[in-house]
């Protein structure tokens, strides 16, 4: 035994000593089996839990989303249109991809705090926090470069012979200067947020 060893306390060295034991009861294949579907119920109880807060439903379940931005929303292109096409909640504001989405599920524990300590419980805190809450999103989408507008919408995919001309025009600009989808559309689903600066809307 090494001094190293030695100065372990006698219950963690019996503790590691244990896992590192081979088992006399069980065989290595029944731990692998019983360990591997231990591993399925808990990814398939993860990803269930995932999904589910993945859903307009689950967005709008507390009244701060339900009164204030999801009915400004309802009144929006991205809601009800000739189409019938519908960004919900999620398309616009969690990431598809896996890394990106489990980023922004811990951000969003943050917001979990928020409603359990009641910051914009009423509709006066709620418009007194907005413009912040507003610019906290253009940040995380412009750094993103619109990425969750870019699953249903491109530059390269615009058909700029149908556009009006003020569209095509703004549309060949931010290419050329390399701009986002954000930069211009910060009111497509929901009402601007009142107290915006010129630097809000470049």
């Amino acid at each position: 035994m090494t001094e190293r060893d030695d100065k372990q306390p006698e219950g963690r060295r019996g503790f590691w000593a244990s896992l590192c034991r081979p088992s006399s009861k069980y065989s290595f294949g029944g731990l692998l089996i019983v360990g591997f579907a231990i591993g399925v119920l808990f990814w398939g109880g993860f990803n269930t839990v995932l999904e589910a807060t993945n859903t307009e439903a689950f967005c709008i379940s507390c009244h701060e989303m339900h009164d204030n931005v999801y009915q400004e929303y309802k009144k929006t292109i991205h809601y009800t249109n000739r189409t019938g096409v519908r960004a919900t909640c999620p398309d616009c504001h969690v990431p598809k991809d896996w890394t990106h989405k489990m980023i922004r599920k811990v951000q969003a524990s943050k917001e979990v705090w928020g409603k359990l300590t009641g910051t914009i419980d009423t509709p006066e805190k709620f418009a007194a926090k907005r413009l912040e809450l507003a610019r906290n999103e253009w940040k995380r989408m412009k750094a993103a470069d619109s990425r969750e507008c870019r699953n249903c919408h491109s530059l390269e995919s615009m058909n700029a012979d149908s556009q009006k001309q003020r569209a095509r025009k703004q549309h060949e600009m931010a290419r050329e200067d390399n701009m986002t989808c954000i930069d211009c559309h910060k009111g497509i689903a929901h009402t601007k947020p009142e107290g915006m600066t010129e630097e809000d809307d470049l």
